[in-house]
């Protein structure tokens, strides 16, 4: 019983082997940075003391009714 709980515990602690680098996980992270620098740009592009005001309320067509 001993021994086979120690042949698990020592096959719990090996490494797993290393798998082989994927491209699309290289155009996913690109296109993460892209996304973020698009973001950052449109950031400092606006800048702080940019505001959108409230449009007016629309008025009637017909004021009296």
């Amino acid at each position: 019983m001993a021994d086979i709980r120690i042949d698990k515990a020592r096959s719990l602690l090996t490494p797993p082997e290393a798998r082989g680098a994927s491209p699309w996980a290289a155009l996913g992270a690109a296109a993460l940075a892209a996304t973020g620098a698009m973001l950052m740009a449109g950031v400092m592009v606006l800048g702080p003391g940019v505001r959108f005001e409230e449009p007016a309320v629309a008025q009637p067509l017909f004021p009296n009714g």
